[in-house]
């Protein structure tokens, strides 16, 4: 099914590649591949399209003119702080911290919304960080706690798990306890 869907982008991308009726400014390129069947190679096509009378790209800019507001950014570049530095300085400020998908407010995974949930049950002050913003603090989180999945739950410096661990712990009356004396300021 997969193929059958790109093969029309496919015949599209690699005529308007080809025909050169209409010379173009812009000089973006794009790759589409297609899931070879068992009797086909990979088949590639490169460079700009047109659809619908507009021009399509995949490709991200790497001009030196390229004003600096498009460029990908890290939220926390610019702290002298390694990564490992700052998850351990989040951890240790923080009785609760949890790392998630999206933030408190609008969760961008279920699991993530569920351990907010169970949070936000206790009226405890907790602080997050979103994972989807910097990849290389999502690598950082996953290798401080050797757990390779979101969220990730802190409570008082200790690794408590993810979202199906601290359901459990609230169920049975264990999370009730972990957070029992930490208090909404």
């Amino acid at each position: 099914m997969w193929r059958r869907l790109s093969t029309p982008l496919h015949r599209l991308a690699v005529a308007n590649i080809t025909s050169s009726s209409s010379p173009s400014r812009f000089r973006s390129s794009v790759t589409l591949f297609l899931r070879p069947s068992a009797s086909e190679s990979v088949a590639e096509a490169t460079g700009s399209f047109i659809h619908h009378g507009m021009q399509y790209s995949t490709t991200v800019p790497d001009e030196p003119d390229t004003h600096e507001d498009f460029r990908p950014t890290s939220k926390l570049e610019d702290s002298s702080l390694s990564l490992k530095d700052i998850v351990e300085q989040d951890i240790k400020e923080n009785p609760v911290m949890i790392y998630i998908k999206g933030v408190p407010e609008l969760p961008r995974c279920g699991f993530s919304s569920l351990a907010v949930r169970v949070l936000q049950e206790y009226n405890v002050p907790f602080s997050s960080r979103n994972i989807l913003e910097d990849p290389e603090l999502k690598d950082s989180v996953k290798a401080y706690s050797n757990w390779p999945t979101f969220p990730q739950i802190f409570i008082k410096g200790e690794f408590i798990g993810g979202s199906d661990i601290i359901l459990s712990m609230h169920k049975n009356g264990e999370l009730k306890e972990k957070l029992k004396d930490i208090v909404a300021e």
